[in-house]
């Protein structure tokens, strides 16, 4: 007769063993291509056309400043037009957005709610458009950009590269310890994932904005990604056809985060069951093709696609420090001793030295790295958030978050 205890045992070992494994390949990928970073210049004139989208949904509080600050880019004004999404709004976005002199197009669809749905009916109108553009660019209607964010773009398009992810910062990194947190995630997340993956030729995940896609890829694909992370599904399908997204360093997008923690988990709820989604439909068949084909990246994606676990990992490890260093005797946990003290000291010692790591070399003030002390509990909050969106993760309803802050690119880069 097979003992309770020796059943979970196993699944204990199994657990920590996978555990194990991850941390030491995702530190791997951090300390091998995050750590130095050569800035790449831009050695191309103007030479492609954009169609710059915008998704708003009721964002008259907003919209005024970025359209603004899309005007005055570092790029040629009639190689680039600004076309924003008003979907399903029910304010004066639409009229805002034509006072500012950019196209609103607005889009009226109960049926289907959601970003996806809005990016796909306006790629569909702009493809019947006279005039047509080498590439897309999409933002959300909170964002910042930096003003070289389409020379980076063009140049790239030049290089060769057909997906491109500009850097993600926070729009308001010091509004509460919730935008804090947020703010050296992405920090992080920047540096020592989207920069180390970049840096050694593995693909780099898509952030829902600041984003530039060429035209003809999206003719080929089509968009088809209207799940609630619509980013993930849409680069995930692309590392499937072997075209990896790239991630530009040099240029920023600054988004505005939610400013307490009922918004965050809400924002953020909609974010994982998106991802649970995605993965659910995607990960064997990335991993499957990534064996098949020999390719490292759609292994790698796969990896991403199973990060809902990675907060967790790390609050495990974190755990089994504790309980090394404190020397308690778990009973309920027999197997506690089963990986080698070096390798939870190290291994949690390393969690928590990147970030430092990290915000050092990305030059953030000196206040942004209290967030580091914060993180412990923030990611405590993400644990009811993984919990929970694994079993709703079938409910693919949108939600929107509010955006209030309405400030100027002139004031981000003071």
């Amino acid at each position: 007769m097979v003992d309770l205890k020796d059943i979970l045992e196993g699944l204990f070992i199994g657990f920590t063993t996978i555990v194990g494994l991850v941390a030491i390949y995702q530190t791997g990928i951090s300390i091998a291509g995050g750590v130095f970073h050569k800035k790449k210049e831009i050695t191309h004139g103007p030479k492609k056309s954009f169609a710059v989208l915008v998704a708003a949904h009721n964002e008259s509080a907003v919209i005024a400043p970025l359209i603004e600050n899309l005007k005055k880019m570092d790029y040629p004004r009639e190689m680039y037009d600004i076309f924003v999404i008003c979907d399903n709004c029910t304010d004066n976005t639409a009229e805002i957005v034509r006072k500012h002199g950019a196209y609103a197009c607005e889009r009226f669809d109960s049926s289907k709610r959601g970003k996806g749905y809005g990016i796909e009916w306006m790629l569909e109108k702009l493809w019947t458009m006279p005039k047509q553009y080498d590439a897309v660019v999409m933002f959300d209607a909170d964002n910042l950009v930096e003003k070289n964010f389409l020379a980076v773009m063009n140049d790239r398009l030049c290089k060769g590269q057909r997906v491109i992810q500009g850097y993600l910062d926070s729009k308001n990194p010091f509004d509460s310890w919730i935008t804090l947190s947020y703010a050296v995630t992405y920090w992080f997340t920047n540096r020592m994932w989207q920069l180390a993956r970049h840096n050694l030729g593995l693909p780099n995940t898509l952030g829902g904005t600041g984003l530039c896609i060429e035209s003809n890829l999206l003719k080929e694909m089509g968009w088809e990604a209207t799940s609630l992370t619509e980013d993930l599904e849409f680069a995930t399908r692309c590392i499937e056809r072997g075209v990896y997204p790239c991630w530009a360093h040099e240029t920023k997008v600054f988004d505005e985060k939610p400013i307490d923690l009922r918004s965050s988990m809400k924002q953020r709820l909609r974010w994982m069951q998106g991802h649970y989604d995605v993965g659910g439909r995607y990960i064997f068949s990335v991993i499957k093709k990534g064996f098949k084909q020999r390719r490292l990246g759609m292994l790698d994606a796969g990896f991403y696609l199973f990060q809902p676990m990675y907060v967790l990992i790390v609050t495990f490890m974190s755990l089994l420090f504790m309980v090394r260093f404190l020397d308690l005797d778990l009973a309920f946990v027999p197997v506690a001793a089963f990986l080698p003290d070096w390798l939870v000291f190290a291994t949690t010692g390393v969690f928590w030295v990147l970030p430092f790591l990290a915000l050092y070399l990305e030059k953030v003030p000196l206040k942004a790295y209290l967030g580091i002390i914060l993180l412990p509990i923030f990611f405590l909050t993400w644990l009811p958030i993984f919990i929970y969106a694994f079993f709703t993760k079938n409910n693919q309803e949108w939600s929107h978050t509010a955006h209030t802050r309405a400030i100027q690119i002139e004031e981000m880069q003071q």
